[in-house]
């Protein structure tokens, strides 16, 4: 096994590690009696830990080195899960292994980004971080859906495989070098790289960023929640669909390289034009009240959160100096993990039709904004 596939695999793990936790939702639900607040508790207790382990761990991997930092927190990750099944009948002890795994998933996410750019033929390294962590995004609640709609102790059952994953990962990923940065890095650990504040990023990057874990959680999250009608068989109708949604985030990202490819940002135009059909097909459901509508609107939100995520990651590549690329990453991260608050915002406005296509609004907004300014091509790392 090649160097950044080891990498790439604890990516996968660790990825597998952060989304195994959501279609259980509903086992806490049935088998705890735990409230909607307690539920939405837990899932967003998991950014706290994420979002400052994401500028922290790239910026660290910057100064130290990615394998220093990224090898601690792949062994962390399976721990986190092992808290999970301890603790599994506790909210106090559930949220700890939710913000464990939050931290885990900011440092590998971010540092093991740049790692396996930097052991990777040009070009090629963001669509292979990109592919490993959607494929752990995607396996990784299709498995836990499956084994606990079906397996004894749904609370506990479904997170044995992720432990068993995560060990050998962390014997794969030891082997693999990570030398010192041949210069000293000393920019602080807390703060942002200038690009970051460039006006390209800013209207580039930054306006459809939300929108890669936006679509996925408006397919896996918000939709589901929204719809009405029969409601057997929903945990493995959870697992079933966040697979669906973030395999096909997996399938459509070689296709995105070659957009990319033809022509910069067109990849993640063409995923934006693919949420707006994806969440037609929401609004159809809704009106509808029709759940199975959802399967086929999350093939177009999942490809749309494919084709967002490589063209970001790409971009923020072209964008950075080699010695930030590992902050950079990580604050583009930052920004795609704005996403997952969508569910709770379109709540906020009252939820159902009329909040989705507000939220169609703003991605049309986010599609003009970086048409217009992604005319005027990136100019070295501050463009």
């Amino acid at each position: 096994m090649k160097s950044w596939q080891r990498v790439a695999l604890a990516m996968f793990t660790v990825g597998w590690g952060a989304n195994q936790f959501t279609p259980l939702l509903v086992a806490y639900r049935d088998e705890l009696g735990m409230s909607v607040q307690t539920r939405a508790f837990l899932f967003g207790v998991y950014a706290a830990g994420l979002v400052p382990a994401l500028l922290v761990g790239g910026a660290a991997s910057d100064r130290w080195g990615r394998r220093a930092v990224v090898l601690p927190w792949v062994a962390l990750s399976p721990l986190a899960t092992v808290l999970l099944i301890v603790e599994h009948d506790t909210v106090a002890g559930l949220a700890a292994g939710r913000l464990l795994a939050g931290a885990c998933s900011g440092v590998v996410f971010s540092a093991a980004t740049a790692w396996v750019s930097e052991l990777s033929e040009t070009g090629a390294g963001p669509r292979r971080a990109a592919i490993a962590l959607s494929a752990g995004f995607a396996v990784g609640p299709l498995v836990t859906g499956l084994v606990g709609q079906w397996a004894p102790r749904p609370l506990e059952t479904p997170y044995l495989p992720h432990v068993v994953l995560g060990l050998l990962a962390f014997l794969l990923v030891l082997r693999v070098p990570g030398p010192r940065p041949a210069q000293a890095v000393l920019r602080p650990l807390i703060g942002l790289p200038d690009v970051t504040r460039g006006r390209r990023f800013l209207l580039v990057v930054a306006p459809s960023a939300p929108w890669v874990f936006g679509c996925a959680a408006l397919s896996i999250a918000y939709l589901p929640g929204e719809i009405g009608g029969s409601q057997s068989g929903a945990l493995a109708f959870a697992g079933v669909l966040a697979g669906a949604t973030l395999g096909c985030g997996v399938l459509v990202q070689g296709l995105a390289r070659r957009l990319d490819d033809r022509r910069p940002l067109l990849a993640g135009q063409v995923g934006l034009v693919t949420a707006l059909l994806g969440s037609a097909v929401g609004v159809v459901a809704l009106a509808t009240d029709l759940r199975w509508l959802l399967l086929v609107g999350a093939p177009l939100l999942g490809g749309a959160y494919g084709c967002v995520l490589v063209s970001g990651l790409r971009e923020t590549e072209r964008l950075s100096a080699p010695h930030e690329r590992g902050a950079t990453v990580a604050v583009f991260y930052a920004l795609t993990y704005l996403g997952f608050g969508l569910p709770y915002l379109l709540g906020a406005f009252g939820g159902g039709i009329p909040a989705l296509l507000g939220a169609m609004a703003v991605v049309v907004l986010s599609l003009v904004t970086v048409s217009v300014a992604g005319r005027r091509p990136s100019v070295g790392s501050r463009a």
